[in-house]
């Protein structure tokens, strides 16, 4: 079975914005973020996996606790967003590179037909969101007799 991903030109060109800022230090204010085009911050790796009965969406969060993530389940779309805040730096210290990313992330994926939405079940360790959808039997399409006057 061949996964296609759909490619996005804007959303690329916005995140190769959002790294030419980050590197020279420029501050996205507040407009910027409730912008058409708009991204995250930062986006986490993920891996998608398949087991004859269910899904397995597993995210790298690392810094992070269980707290700082949100998992919802909208109208088919499976929505992981959350917030890695930097530490609070301390006067006496300088940083001579920071490569690490900070600030907000929202990851969507789109789900299946033969997943059971309300079966997604979450657990996260050591820096890993593990997220278990089940899967469903398809619906049958229903038949509508149309009565012919």
């Amino acid at each position: 079975m061949s996964n296609i991903t759909r490619w996005n030109p804007i959303s690329e060109f916005d995140d190769l914005m959002n790294r030419y800022n980050r590197m020279f230090g420029l501050a996205r204010n507040d407009r910027d973020s409730k912008d058409l085009f708009s991204r995250s911050d930062w986006s986490p790796a993920v891996d998608i996996k398949e087991t004859p009965e269910a899904f397995l969406v597993e995210a790298e969060l690392p810094g992070m606790n269980k707290d700082d993530v949100k998992v919802t389940v909208h109208d088919g779309v499976l929505s992981i967003q959350g917030e890695r805040s930097i530490e609070e730096d301390n006067q006496d210290r300088k940083h001579h590179r920071v490569e690490r990313f900070y600030g907000s992330f929202l990851r969507r994926f789109t789900l299946p037909d033969n997943v059971d939405e309300n079966s997604v079940k979450a657990s996260f360790k050591d820096g890993l969101l593990t997220l278990t959808v089940q899967k469903a039997e398809p619906k049958e399409p229903k038949a509508i007799e149309v009565e012919v006057q």
